[in-house]
């Protein structure tokens, strides 16, 4: 009951700051300078790798149901929605199998850390409504249920570790009963399609809630960097929805250098054409987020001139699920990583930790491989641009400016070339110079006006990807044979 008060006195002072608040046909955005954005985004364009973390309610099921799976593949973080499960069920089946133990943040820290991420991003609420903080305005949070602010608890780790650290918070709610869900035909519900169960639901009412917990997340625990709200549908999004441009300004407010993704808008301005994870467009209008969102793909020609971010599975499931075994090779997780990086993006590569925390055992072997390959490699991937080349026949490349005028390319040799020589399409006047970035080794280089040869002997140093540093004078003059 004293929740309750508190929560009617803090939604009066939402309602309050909404209307001192900026227009929300203005958003802050729209002030800032090209040159204020580009000095808020360069951390975050930089780090190039990310940990994404999917852990709920949602974990301790595991992917099963009153004793039967589910199913043996995809996202069990909508087991509610899979079983269509009405709130009170799933809740009664799913709290006491969530047991988090004590020091499980300090794992992911360091494992994201040691893994060569440079910022992790986790869920504070799912789509199932259940926070990971100490929330004043729910009874359905950590803070009620467990006792524990975990969000305080991941990003402390997080912060001592040395990470930036990001929320990915749901703006989809299956908990709240003024959530109104039939607003929208698109957008998932475990009781789809069923009239409401308290009869009546006032979604403004939810939208004020969705702004009071923002503004918990942002206002009580020092730094945030990155925000990244899931999700809208193209029938609901946006002002209608979220009353997302008084939110986003709310959470600027609070935290002015923070980054926002772009999933409170579904439209093509703001980097959507559809409904589906591949339906993202080459357009991102600033005052619609600060990044575009490919979920599990990688957009074939990357997304020029834009930031954007790849999220990917390390199986095929967000949430932990004892029954999806579909786990990606360790030479695929660090080849798309090199791939995104050479096409100028961010990977965002997803743990699924079991109820009490723990990550599965999969994960932390391949975080292991991917950590021993960045701390060799990793200049190849920190503070790279985009490759100057639309295709190479034996791997990748991506790119940095040197002092002098200079462009280091970081070739990424997958497929090592039968006779030694591994070709350069770039025209060049000087003869470059290579070597292997793992021992700097030099190696012999020869140039004519429409390649660089590069003698890289007959032996793999690295199966998975080898790199070689080719420094040229000026930016490379890609050669079209």
């Amino acid at each position: 009951m004293i929740k309750r008060c508190i929560v009617l006195t803090l939604l009066f002072i939402v309602l309050t700051l909404s209307i001192r608040g900026h227009a929300s046909d203005k958003p802050s955005s729209a002030t800032e300078s090209p040159q204020q954005r580009d000095g808020r985004m360069q951390w975050w364009r930089n780090a190039r790798f990310g940990m994404f973390v999917h852990w709920g309610l949602y974990s301790g099921l595991a992917g099963t149901w009153e004793g039967k799976p589910v199913a043996t593949q995809g996202g069990m973080e909508w087991i509610q929605q899979r079983v269509k499960a009405d709130t009170a069920t799933y809740a009664k089946n799913a709290i006491p199998l969530f047991k988090p133990k004590e020091g499980f943040a300090t794992q992911w820290a360091q494992m994201a850390k040691n893994a060569g991420c440079r910022y992790l991003v986790f869920t504070t609420k799912h789509h199932d409504g259940f926070a990971l903080h100490d929330s004043k305005v729910s009874e359905f949070d950590a803070g009620s249920v467990l006792n524990r602010d975990l969000v305080k608890e991941i990003i402390d780790a997080c912060h001592k570790e040395g990470l930036r650290v990001g929320f990915y918070h749901s703006v989809i709610d299956w908990h709240h009963d003024q959530y109104a869900y039939l607003l929208s035909k698109e957008l998932p519900y475990p009781l789809k399609g069923q009239p409401y169960p308290n009869d009546h639901r006032d979604h403004e009412k939810y939208i004020q809630f969705l702004h009071a917990q923002a503004n918990e997340l942002m206002s009580n625990y020092g730094q945030v960097d990155v925000v990244w709200w899931d999700y809208s549908s193209t029938d609901f999004q946006g002002e209608r929805a979220w009353k997302s441009f008084e939110l986003m300004d709310r959470v600027k407010e609070k935290q002015p250098h923070i980054i926002m993704n772009n999933r409170l808008f579904r439209i093509p301005e703001a980097g959507f054409s559809g409904m589906g994870t591949h339906a993202v467009t080459d357009q991102l209008d600033p005052k619609y987020g600060d990044f575009i969102t490919p979920e599990q793909h990688i957009p074939a020609t990357g997304l020029p001139d834009l930031d954007w971010e790849t999220c990917m599975t390390m199986n095929t499931t967000w949430g932990f699920s004892e029954h999806d075994h579909a786990w990606k090779s360790d030479e695929k997780l660090i080849r798309n990583l090199i791939d995104i990086a050479s096409k100028g993006g961010n990977y965002l590569l997803n743990i699924g930790p079991k109820g009490d925390g723990s990550v599965p055992e999969e994960s932390i072997k391949s975080l292991q491989v991917i950590g021993d390959w960045m701390k060799i490699n990793g200049a190849s991937i920190y503070g790279t641009k985009a490759s100057p080349f639309e295709k190479l026949s034996w791997g990748r490349c991506s790119q940095k400016s040197l002092p002098g005028g200079k462009t280091r390319l970081y070739l990424h040799v997958f497929d090592w070339p039968s006779d030694g020589k591994l070709i350069v399409p770039i025209m060049t006047q000087k003869v470059p110079t290579a070597r292997r970035l793992a021992d700097g080794d030099t190696l012999r280089v020869v140039s004519n006006k429409e390649r660089v040869t590069i003698f890289v002997g007959d032996a793999i140093p690295d199966k998975i990807a080898t790199v070689i540093e080719l420094d040229v004078e000026g930016l490379p003059e890609v050669s079209h044979q």
